[in-house]
């Protein structure tokens, strides 16, 4: 296993980390502690869970396997996340997280889900950030963290307020170019980087002949896509949500054949992703800047979902609601001025993608 440090924290984590929404059978508490025990045996540190994985159920596990961890004096850090924004509401929901997770305080508690910087902006007033910080002062919480699903610039402008030690956002060689930003500001501040999704959701090796640009010879396209965000140095942990055993056996082997790339040739790989991709918005962000303020970016990424998954449209609908936060119907609002279609670096037909979706809202 690699370890890197989480910021400037002093925090040694190791780099393949445990995330706990994907469990196969989460009320078989003892298979999932038994995946949580052989994840640790094999070097992972940093488990992730959050209290709407599985209706509390994930945090439940996690406290059942931290405990065995203990007994087999096995080393872990526990991230979990609140939705919550008031300070009495926030106290009682880690109040309750703790109990569940078995831990007298939380490693690194995230400020959850930042989808905008209007939402981010409304959490501030309702004085989270004050919040957070008493918790630390009283050791309820040891690191101040957020996830986030900005992309382009707002995810940079979020990270350089200079609040948090952390942040946990997704990024993979699907949608790497959408958050890329992030690293300014990942390295300016010194921060923790936690990317979830590594495999974009199933995608990549539900679709290998998409990513050859990643692979080596003789390597599967989910160790190659695992591979491909080690080989970035200001990522510290990539999330890998474990569905059985198995998915942790092969998470631990693709480290231990691990080469790593230089810096010159990641960038390398990165320059044949276009070709690669052809039809699927690769979330660039030219296309933004819309006169009827529609977060094009966003709904081309959904479009992604309609192309490459086997429930096409439903799982278009559900990356627009629960992902992107946004209705499918708002896409209507486009006057087809053509403006995004000029600027698009893959030549997607915006305006037809646009008015597709509003069409099945």
């Amino acid at each position: 296993m690699i370890y890197r440090e989480y910021g400037g924290t002093g925090e040694q984590v190791s780099l393949v980390g445990f995330g706990g929404m994907r469990f196969a059978h989460v009320d078989d508490h003892d298979e999932c502690v038994r995946m949580m025990v052989k994840a640790a045996e094999g070097g992972v540190t940093y488990f992730d869970t959050a209290p709407a994985y599985f209706d509390i159920r994930s945090e439940t596990v996690f406290g059942q396997g931290f405990a065995e961890l203990r007994r087999r004096q096995l080393p872990y850090y526990a991230a979990t996340k609140t939705f919550k924004t008031t300070e009495d509401a926030i106290r009682r929901e880690l109040d309750a997280q703790l109990k569940r997770l078995d831990i007298p305080a939380v490693d690194f508690y995230h400020v959850w889900c930042i989808t905008s910087l209007e939402n981010w902006g409304t959490r501030k007033k309702d004085g989270i950030l004050t919040t957070f910080r008493r918790l630390k002062e009283e050791g309820l919480i040891r690191h101040i963290c957020v996830s986030s699903h900005l992309t382009g610039g707002d995810i940079e402008e979020l990270l350089m307020e200079g609040v948090f030690e952390g942040v946990l956002f997704g990024y993979s060689a699907y949608n790497f170019k959408t958050r890329e930003k992030a690293f300014n500001a990942i390295r300016s501040k010194h921060l923790g980087a936690v990317v979830m999704n590594p495999l974009g959701g199933g995608i990549i090796p539900d679709h290998p002949e998409l990513f050859g640009f990643i692979m080596r010879p003789g390597e599967s396209a989910a160790a190659a896509a695992l591979r491909f965000l080690w080989d970035h140095q200001d990522i510290t942990v990539t999330l890998v949500g474990f569905r059985s055993e198995e998915d942790v056996d092969d998470a631990l082997a693709a480290m231990e054949g691990y080469v790593p790339r230089t810096a010159e040739e990641l960038a390398e790989v990165k320059s044949r992703a276009g070709a690669s991709l052809e039809g699927l918005c690769t979330g660039c962000g030219y296309c933004e800047g819309c006169p009827r303020d529609i977060p094009i970016p966003r709904y081309m990424d959904a479009y992604n979902q309609k192309i490459l998954s086997p429930r096409g449209d439903r799982d278009l609908k559900e990356r627009l609601t629960m992902h992107w936060v946004i209705p499918p119907a708002a896409a209507g609002n486009c006057i087809a001025c053509g403006a995004c279609e000029a600027s698009c670096t893959q030549h997607i037909p915006i305006v037809e993608r646009l008015r597709y979706i509003a069409s099945i809202a």
